[in-house]
């Protein structure tokens, strides 16, 4: 008898694998797919040589993820690739607000009447961030924090909403870019602790970056199953989990699954009914025969470039998305361009490019008008660089990843207290009915984003119990 199987080869999956496998306990993963990876995967959408993530690209909480960083993932060929800017927000007028590894050069670039106030909010947190982050992430009640003192004072700024935040800064530069930060867990700006999903971004910038990896984010995931295989456990795929009778005789399942899928593979009922999904993502790779023209220069040196002409634009899309049920006419997106820093993602003068915007969860229009609009504001003549598209809504998403349901790539709506409770109100979330049965996906703490520390997090409770056992 195996001592725990995992279901889902995603980085929390694979994670918790490799946790449970350090430590001596006898692991195999089952996935469902062809390949690891989740929503870690490299693929080629578009044209021959062109090689593209599906899901995520850039990687702030990947590099300053607790879990990765204690495990030797660059021997198993991870190599973060960083962008001379980790991000830009470019306006209309052809200038851009920037977030730099340097403190002092992002709160410039926001003007001389917030330089001040963005420096007073970030750098005390900075100067402690590798104990932050790591208490902050293995909320709740997976590890004691070793600095509770800066604990107290993050939550106390960053529980309340960000719009409550933007009252201290007093031009729109600031506004602008944090409002864009908050979005990327597609949250309205107004919302429980949308002021901290703003300052975890902003200081994992300033910390380390925004890298992506070379080759593609699939490197993230093959780098975790090397691992795990070097430690004795073993990866399974093609493999379709519908119900526990089709895995082998474990001590402990560890499912990095949605909680609807859990539920019925488990036979849980309705145990998760309460459980709320939030917007989908319209996603768009392309091919490009070069660089985006974007008329800010700092937007061309970036990494991940954020699109909302201002806060309200922001605001108003996310609304529309998450409350209205519609698709905003001005989406705020995110954008990647790899190709910045990675020459072997595409041939050679080509690049490979990446932009999202929110839609109502299940959406079954096609934004691929808006998003183009919406580039060609901030960089003329975008759609002449385009080669080939590949599109991808809600319905797409949730094909390529059953975890995504209704598109919702954050896998759960992260606003009110599901943004830090979840899947269930519980100081042990990664339990389920069945005290065998654990989950480790991103619907549990600390969320979306590939980092892992979900199933670092559910691994501790499993091994515990493990331990426990006669």
């Amino acid at each position: 008898m195996l001592d725990a199987v995992v279901v889902g080869a995603g980085p929390n999956g694979l994670t918790a694998a490799v946790e449970l496998a350090r430590r001596g306990f006898s692991v195999e993963v089952f996935e469902a797919r062809d390949t690891v990876g989740g929503g870690a995967r490299t693929e080629e959408l578009t044209l021959p040589g062109f090689r593209h993530d599906p899901c995520s690209a850039a990687h702030p909480l990947g590099i300053n993820s607790p879990a990765f960083r204690a495990m030797p993932l660059d021997r198993y060929g991870l190599q973060w690739l960083h962008a001379e800017l980790p991000m830009a927000h470019p306006f209309t007028d052809g200038t851009a607000a920037v977030l730099s590894r340097s403190v002092a050069e992002t709160a410039a670039s926001f003007g001389p009447r917030d330089a001040g106030t963005y420096r007073r909010l970030v750098e005390p947190f900075l100067a402690k961030w590798d104990t932050l982050a790591r208490d902050f992430m293995s909320l709740p009640l997976t590890a004691l924090p070793r600095d509770p003192v800066t604990l107290a004072r993050f939550g106390l700024v960053g529980l309340p909403p960000s719009t409550w935040l933007m009252r201290l800064f007093r031009d729109e530069r600031a506004r602008t870019l944090f409002s864009g930060l908050v979005a990327h867990v597609m949250a309205p700006l107004g919302g429980f602790a949308t002021t901290a999903i703003g300052l975890v971004f902003a200081l994992s910038a300033h910390a380390r970056g925004w890298p992506v990896a070379r080759g593609g984010s699939q490197s993230i995931s093959d780098a975790l199953a090397a691992y795990l295989e070097d430690l004795g456990g073993s990866v399974h795929t093609d493999y379709e989990v519908k119900r526990l009778d089709d895995l082998p005789p474990a001590r402990a399942y560890v499912f990095d699954t949605s909680p609807t899928a859990l539920a019925r593979i488990a036979g849980f009922g309705r145990y998760y009914e309460g459980y709320r999904y939030g917007p989908a993502a319209f996603k768009i790779d392309y091919a490009l025969d070069g660089p985006v023209p974007w008329t800010a220069p700092e937007a061309r040196r970036a990494g991940t470039v954020q699109i909302g002409a201002n806060s309200a634009e922001i605001g108003t899309a996310l609304r529309a998305a998450s409350r209205e049920g519609r698709a905003p006419d001005r989406p705020f997106m995110i954008t990647v361009q790899p190709s910045v820093v990675d020459p072997t993602r595409a041939p050679e003068g080509k690049q490979v490019f990446w932009a999202y915007g929110h839609v109502p969860n299940g959406w079954t229009g096609d934004l691929t008008d808006a998003i183009e609009r919406q580039l060609e504001r901030f960089a003329p003549g975008f759609r002449d660089r385009v080669l080939a598209r590949a599109t991808a809504g809600p319905a797409e998403l949730a094909a390529r990843n059953a975890n995504y349901v209704g598109g919702d790539i954050a896998s759960g709506a992260a606003s009110g207290l599901q943004l830090l409770l979840r899947p269930k109100l519980s100081l042990f979330p990664y339990g389920t009915p069945h005290p065998a049965v654990f989950i480790c996906s991103s619907a549990t703490p600390p969320g979306p984003g590939v980092h892992g520390m979900s199933g670092h997090n559910a691994a501790k409770a499993v091994w515990r119990r493990l331990r426990q056992e006669p």
